[in-house]
C-alpha cells in the first residue's frame, strides 16, 4: 500500500518455512486475510523475507511465474526484501548466527545478489526496490585480523552496487542495499555507520570503480550514494539512544539515502533511587528471557555513558551499574502498545521517525518488523494474524494524522 507517496507493509520474516514451498504456504494462509483487514480496496505492498534455500527454489522460472500470478490475483507486489538472516529464522537458536554467513563470505555475496535478481523479476515498474542486510558481521567474531576482515567485506559491498549499477542501466531498474545497524553488530550504531560509509566504503569504492571503469572519485562515490543505504531500524537507534533528528541531518549533509525505514520498538525499564521499582521491572523482564534471538541490553548512566551487555541472561544475572537511569533492551516489541505495567517501550521514537518523515519524507519504504510474536511473554500473544493486522492499522493511522 502507498501512503503519501511511501510504500509501507510488513516483513514476512514473522512466518516460518526455510523452503520456499514452505514459506509459500504461510504467505497463502495468512496475506489474503491481513489485506483484507488493512487494505482491501488497492494493492498491498510485500516485505519478503526468503532464506537461502527458499531464494534459490524460488529464483526457478516456474516458481517465480506461480508466485508472480498469486501476487496478481490478490492485489499483491514486493518492493522491499529482508537479507539480513541468511538460513532459518525459526530454529530453536538463532542467536547469533543470524549473522553467519557474514559479508566476508562469498555466500552472503552471491546469496544479496540471487535476492535482487529475484526482486528484480518481482519489482513493479516505476518504483524503487531494496533488500536489508547485515552490518557486515558480528562484532565479537573479531579475534584477528580486524582490518582485513572489514576490507573484505566493504570490498564485497562494492561489488553489489557495482552489481546493481549495471541492473539499472541495463533494465531501468532502481534497487538498493540498506545497511542495518546493530547492537553488537560489526556496524553497531549511527556514529559507527558514519564512519564506516564516509571513511572506509567511499575511499575504497573511489579504487574500486577507477580500476574497473576508470571512473573518478566523483563518480564512484554517486555510485555507491545511489545504491548502498541506510536501513534505519528505529528499535536499533533507540537502543542506542540516539537523537534521530540529528541523525537525519547528518545523512542529508553527507548525501547518503535511507533506503528502508523499519518501524519497531525495543523493551525500556529504568532504574532510579526506588529500588521497589526498580526491582520489579527486572523481574518482568525475566519473562521476555527466551533462548532464541539475542536481546541486548544497554545502559544510559547519569553521566550519559552506555554499559552493554550481550544478552538478557547477562543483565539479569547481575545488579543494575550504579549511577544508572535507563536500561533498553532488543526485544522488538509491538509498535501499537507503549505501557507495560512494569516496563515501557521505545514507542515514543516510533513516533518522532514518523513525524520527521511526515514533514520530510525520508524514505520510500516503510515496514515493519516484529517477529517476536511467537517467543512474547503468554500474556502478550494473541493471533497472529490479528496481531499483523493491528500493528499495520496503527502505523497507517500515525502516518495518516
Amino acid at each position: 500500500m502507498q501512503i503519501n507517496h511511501t510504500h509501507v507493509t510488513y516483513c514476512t520474516n514473522i512466518h516460518p518455512g526455510e523452503s520456499w514451498h514452505a514459506h509459500f504456504n504461510e504467505l497463502q494462509t495468512n496475506l489474503p486475510p491481513i489485506k483484507s483487514a488493512v487494505w482491501p480496496n488497492g494493492l498491498m505492498g510485500l516485505g519478503l523475507r526468503l532464506s537461502r534455500k527458499a531464494a534459490e527454489e524460488l529464483a526457478q522460472p516456474e516458481s517465480l511465474h506461480v508466485f508472480k500470478s498469486w501476487l496478481n490475483e490478490h492485489d499483491l507486489y514486493v518492493f522491499t526484501m529482508n537479507g539480513f538472516p541468511y538460513g532459518d529464522f525459526h530454529t530453536d537458536h538463532v542467536k547469533d548466527q543470524v549473522h553467519f554467513p557474514d559479508w566476508s563470505t562469498s555466500e552472503r555475496l552471491h546469496y544479496t545478489k540471487l535476492l535482487f535478481e529475484i526482486l528484480s523479476e518481482l519489482l513493479p515498474a516505476g518504483i524503487d526496490g531494496g533488500i536489508s542486510t547485515s552490518p557486515l558481521s558480528y562484532g565479537f567474531w573479531e579475534q584477528s585480523q580486524q582490518d582485513t576482515h572489514r576490507e573484505k567485506c566493504t570490498h564485497q559491498i562494492l561489488e553489489v552496487a557495482d552489481f546493481l549499477s549495471q541492473l539499472d542501466n541495463s533494465r531501468g531498474q532502481y534497487m538498493h542495499l540498506d545497511i542495518e545497524p546493530e547492537p553488537d553488530g560489526l556496524i553497531e550504531d549511527f556514529p559507527q555507520f558514519m564512519e564506516w560509509y564516509t571513511g572506509e566504503l567511499l575511499p575504497a569504492a573511489e579504487t574500486y570503480f577507477a580500476e574497473r571503469y576508470d571512473a573518478s572519485p566523483e563518480q564512484a562515490h554517486a555510485i555507491v550514494q545511489r545504491h548502498i543505504c541506510l536501513c534505519y531500524d528505529v528499535c536499533h537507534f533507540a537502543l542506542a539512544y540516539q537523537d534521530h533528528q540529528q541523525c537525519i541531518l547528518a545523512l542529508q549533509q553527507a548525501n547518503i539515502r535511507v533506503g528502508k525505514i523499519q518501524v519497531s520498538s525495543a523493551l525500556k525499564g529504568t532504574i532510579s533511587e526506588n529500588i521497589k521499582q526498580t526491582k520489579e521491572g527486572l523481574e518482568k523482564l525475566k519473562e521476555f528471557d527466551e533462548p532464541i534471538y539475542l536481546h541486548q541490553v544497554i545502559v544510559q548512566k547519569n553521566d550519559g555513558t552506555l554499559e552493554k551487555y550481550r544478552d538478557l541472561p547477562e543483565f539479569l544475572s547481575q545488579a543494575p551499574p550504579a549511577n544508572a537511569s535507563e536500561w533498553r533492551s532488543h526485544f522488538h516489541v509491538p509498535i501499537f502498545l507503549e505501557d507495560y505495567g512494569e516496563l515501557r517501550s521505545t514507542q515514543c521514537d516510533v513516533l518522532e521517525v514518523l513525524e520527521l518523515h511526515k514533514k520530510n519524507t525520508l524514505s520510500s519504504h516503510i515496514e515493519v518488523e516484529t517477529y517476536t510474536w511467537n517467543v512474547l511473554p503468554p500474556s502478550l500473544r494473541t493471533p497472529l494474524q490479528t496481531s499483523i493486522v493491528r500493528e499495520l492499522q496503527w502505523l497507517i493511522e500515525q502516518l495518516k494524522k
